[in-house]
């Protein structure tokens, strides 16, 4: 999965260092016994996926590769284009 570059970019990883404070602020809540603090921390873990979401969205995510199929149908066309191009060529 190298070739798909997932998760290799701004969105992704804005999405996941919000998400990752905000279980931070979550886990410290539950040690200081603040249900408040947890469902903020849990409401900030939202807002990650979101703005994660948003960013990617604008722009700013993974790019769609021309080099990976779209779907299982494209792969055996593919895949018997491949077969018929080298009984042609041998």
């Amino acid at each position: 999965m190298a070739a798909a570059a997932h998760g290799h970019n701004p969105a992704a990883w804005t999405g996941v260092v919000i998400s990752f404070v905000g279980f931070g602020i979550a886990g410290v809540a539950m040690i200081l016994p603040s249900v408040l603090l947890v469902c903020a921390g849990l409401a900030v873990v939202v807002a990650g996926g979101v703005v994660g979401k948003a960013m990617s969205m604008a722009g700013m995510g993974k790019q769609p590769s021309t080099n990976v199929y779209k779907s299982a149908e494209e792969q055996v066309a593919a895949r018997e284009a491949r077969a018929v191009a080298a009984a042609a060529t041998a």
